[in-house]
């Protein structure tokens, strides 16, 4: 009869949502459409946000887009944040924004290199030339440095071209393992070496959902909702069909292909960017005080976050850990 109780209560909680009128929410992403924004597309196009009583309205970053500018500035009620160093640094700059969930287990940034060059481990790639941005240079090349000895005169300017990396088989470049990999398998006709810096020590969450501290203090139901429809709607983008979401990312981003979404999402499930570790006894969108512990303090010892920093203002854990969705993973 429990069972039957809690059952009853969520469907008297979404007839009740749908009934009245959906609160309107705004989402910006950081970046353009893409495989790796797809369980928000799949929410939006399944229907489970307007489930949660969310009306919810996608709004693109871009090259030229500062999303979270704008959510700072009340223009936007939720943004996808990349990783916790951004969080941190508005603690550091007082900017009133917090992390509810981290719907990425693992940052997809990595380093990649020629096969069967003499590259092929992790310990091989410190004496190689490196095409790192200069973002990257000032953040992960830190932890690589301190960590594994990586050098900052082996480092050359990466324009986001492959092109450089591909002529040069004693390089490495960064990039993101749902990305810059297609592009080098499509233009440089090889496979190359992925080292996902998550996989050795790097623990960042990644695509996180950012809102301001007011929105939590004075609308925490609109929150919970958003979170929980999100999480929803990253399962149903990995484990169900979600040619529905691919066709609006196509529709905002019409560069996209289907071959690139296709290589995104098998590299998500590949390397469990979305679904491994705590997700699986929390759920999608999981955090921990350990985890986000231990990346501040291996960025205080890299010199990337300073030391003293209240970085707990940069998370909360009222929305996240509850275990919603978890029915939808494949058994």
């Amino acid at each position: 009869m429990k069972h039957v109780g809690v059952w009853l209560s969520a469907s008297l909680f979404l007839a009740a949502s749908s009934a009245r009128a959906a609160d309107k929410v705004s989402f910006g992403t950081n970046w353009l459409a893409e495989a790796e924004h797809g369980g928000y597309y799949q929410a939006v196009a399944d229907g489970t946000y307007a489930k949660y009583g969310l009306d919810v309205t996608i709004v693109q970053g871009g090259p030229q887009a500062n999303n979270q500018l704008l959510l700072a500035a009340g223009k936007l009620d939720f943004y996808m944040g990349g990783n916790l160093l951004l969080a941190f640094d508005a603690v550091d700059q007082n900017i009133p924004i917090v992390v509810v969930a981290a719907d990425f287990q693992k940052d997809p940034q990595m380093v990649m290199s020629h096969p069967g060059v003499g590259l092929d481990q992790w310990t091989d790639l410190p004496k190689a030339t490196a095409y790192i941005a200069k973002e990257g240079l000032a953040s992960f090349y830190r932890w690589m440095e301190t960590n594994y000895g990586f050098k900052e005169e082996n480092v050359r300017p990466y324009t986001f071209n492959p092109a450089p990396f591909i002529a040069d088989k004693n390089a490495i470049q960064q990039g993101y393992v749902t990305s810059e990999p297609f592009a080098v398998e499509r233009e440089g006709h090889f496979k190359p070496n992925i080292f996902l810096f998550a996989d050795r020590g790097y623990d960042t969450y990644a695509t996180t959902i950012e809102t301001r501290t007011d929105v939590v203090a004075k609308q925490p139901d609109i929150v919970q909702r958003f979170v929980d429809a999100s999480a929803i709607g990253w399962y149903n983008y990995l484990y169900g069909d979600n040619s529905k979401a691919n066709a609006l990312i196509k529709q905002d981003n019409p560069e996209m292909t289907d071959e690139q979404i296709a290589f995104s999402i098998a590299k998500i499930k590949e390397y469990g960017l979305v679904d491994s570790g705590d997700t699986l006894k929390l759920g999608v969108g999981a955090m921990t005080d350990d985890r986000i512990k231990s990346f501040y303090d291996s960025m205080v010892k890299a010199g990337v976050v300073k030391p003293g920093l209240d970085y707990k203002k940069a998370y909360t854990l009222q929305f996240v850990d509850k275990g919603v969705g978890l029915d939808l993973r494949p058994k």
